[in-house]
């Protein structure tokens, strides 16, 4: 049986090309056939995690609640050195100087990206800004939040931090970072299904780690703009998902 396997959609498009290095490397490591399939929103990927389609995913934290604690998947590892991080940001020729200067009514420009989304709006408490008293305009991807930003139709934009800084120096020059997290443990995570066998999981875990350990593996990696894997145990996932749970209970409207 071939394995599916899908990334979340936030990952910047400079990389695509490296997923796909990513996944002949590993067919070719562990003998197993993998097919990867890479979606343009979360609404599809969704669609078909929801028909169970899906055996391998390098899962955003938000999707990794639903699909260990309702689906039954397990971690395989995690990216070294690499925590979800936000940014937000105005523009360099907006009256928005820092958070506080966010009044009620302000329209925030995101994907549909849900951790993004959630430390976003717990970076708007300063400002005593929420859900309802804010309005959203949601686009595909990272770059349209820049375009939304930059042709004035909102007055703040979220970011995942990897995302923001791979913008185009060009982009990146008319913004104006205003504040990003450091909250450090929460990350994307690469997860197995339930129709990965627990030998496989053990194999492929074993494969990743020691990603980074030659040539081929480190250039397949730098590919991707990673510099390893690194264990990443049930518990880490399961500490990281209540973290988030908490975090949700934290920025609900006022």
């Amino acid at each position: 049986m071939t394995l599916q396997m899908t990334v979340s959609p936030d990952f910047p498009p400079a990389y695509i090309a490296g997923w796909y290095i990513f996944n002949t490397w590993l067919q070719r490591q562990s003998g197993l056939p993998i097919h990867l399939t890479l979606y343009d929103s979360f609404a599809a990927q969704r669609a078909v995690l929801a028909q169970g389609g899906i055996d391998l995913i390098y899962a955003n934290p938000y999707d990794a609640a639903f699909l260990v604690r309702e689906c039954g998947f397990v971690t395989l590892a995690a990216p070294c050195n690499r925590a979800d991080e936000v940014v937000l940001a105005g523009t360099q020729t907006g009256p928005v100087n820092t958070i506080e200067d966010l009044a009620a009514g302000t329209v925030i420009a995101r994907t549909d990206d849900p951790d993004v989304n959630l430390m976003g709006m717990m970076l708007l408490e300063p400002a005593a800004l929420h859900a309802g008293n804010t309005t959203a305009i949601t686009v595909d991807s990272y770059p349209l939040v820049a375009k939304q930003l930059l042709q004035g139709h909102a007055g703040i934009g979220f970011f995942l931090e990897e995302a923001f800084d791979s913008l185009s120096a060009l982009v990146r020059g008319q913004l104006r970072e205003l504040v990003r997290s450091r909250i450090s443990v929460i990350r994307h995570v690469l997860l197995a299904g339930p129709g990965v066998r627990a030998q496989q999981v053990e194999h492929l875990t074993t494969l990743l780690l020691a990603m980074d350990q030659d040539d081929r593996g480190q250039a397949v990696l730098e590919s991707m703009n990673l510099s390893g894997w690194e264990a990443h145990s049930q518990e880490d996932t399961e500490f990281m998902i209540d973290l988030m749970d908490t975090l949700d209970t934290q920025v609900l409207p006022g």
